[in-house]
């Protein structure tokens, strides 16, 4: 799959695609950035990870150009994106969560619409093949499927052959075969030299899709790296295996090294972190054995995304 993006007048790869440096972005007494230094690098998936509140929303928006720094700087494509705000939007896609369309218009009407404000669109047919949208062409907005949807706002965002897109929660509300379907053309648009900047609450999209990873919260970068960096840096090997719910862990805390801590990390999911070597497998199996319990799905890994952030972020709900 190709998406025939042109690259013309892309950036010289060794400037910075996206840069934030200082950023602060306050509303009255909440500092939603704080600080912030971001960069995104041509032809470069990156995904911009946090909780509900930790200021994803309004860096995406001041990249965008839906508002201004308190105080440093941001440049997109080596514009201010609030001062050339006009200048910027013939070069970037944009992803909305909810499409924006008015709702008693046709899928294709809509496609059609925005590809007419480009000086050099993308076949909107093609686009509604590519994404599995053309027998959905005549079907109004409102009577789409949430997974249609998103796919529609996908197709609108790289209609005008972008240089740079933003996709919020790119796959939200689509089955498998949809998600696979926009995860391929995201990997598509990275090898024709489109940098894209995803927003994602699925760990699973953000490991599969980022080159880079960069976790906020309250505003601040609390990690980044590549998805291997991010899930490995400061990390022990962990022991992983599935058995019935709600174990009784007191002999196994007991039995292993010090500094071990079992826990279930969802029902029927247990999770022992530390170094993992032969004799901790060996003592797990045999709690196993002693108290009756077959576990399966046994293997030893570094830690997941998920758990990552959920350590660095908290987990409580926001």
């Amino acid at each position: 799959m190709t998406t025939g993006t042109s690259k013309a007048g892309a950036v010289r790869a060794t400037q910075p695609v996206v840069r934030l440096q200082g950023v602060v972005k306050r509303f009255g007494a909440v500092t939603a950035v704080d600080g912030l230094d971001l960069e995104v690098q041509q032809s470069q998936v990156l995904a911009l990870l946090g909780p509900n509140g930790a200021g994803k929303t309004t860096t995406v928006e001041m990249c965008e150009g839906f508002g201004a720094p308190d105080a440093g700087e941001v440049r997109v494509l080596g514009l201010d994106p609030t001062k050339d705000s006009a200048a910027l939007r013939a070069r970037i896609g944009v992803m909305l969560q909810g499409g924006g369309a008015y709702p008693g218009s046709r899928a294709g009407e809509m496609l059609a619409l925005v590809a007419s404000y480009s000086a050099n669109p993308l076949s909107p047919d093609w686009l509604l093949r590519t994404l599995g949208l053309l027998d959905a062409a005549k079907t109004p907005y409102r009577r789409l499927s949430g997974g249609q949807q998103q796919r529609l706002a996908l197709a609108c965002a790289l209609v005008g052959r972008p240089e740079l897109v933003f996709l919020d929660e790119p796959t939200a509300g689509m089955d498998t075969q949809g998600r696979l379907l926009v995860w391929e053309l995201i990997d598509s648009l990275r090898r024709d030299g489109v940098t894209v900047l995803l927003t994602t609450h699925m760990m699973d999209e953000a490991e599969q899709l980022a080159d880079e990873l960069v976790i906020i919260d309250h505003g601040k970068v609390v990690a980044s790296g590549t998805p291997a960096e991010v899930t490995t840096r400061g990390a022990d090997g962990q022991l992983r295996f599935s058995a019935p719910p709600n174990l009784d862990l007191t002999l196994l805390v007991t039995a292993l090294p010090e500094g071990f801590e079992p826990r279930e990390s969802s029902p029927g999911s247990y999770l022992i972190q530390g170094d993992i070597n032969p004799q901790v497998l060996a003592t797990v199996t045999a709690w196993c054995a002693r108290i009756g319990v077959l576990a399966t799905d046994l293997r030893v890994d570094q830690r997941r995304l998920e758990d990552v952030f959920l350590d660095l972020t908290g987990r409580e709900l926001r």
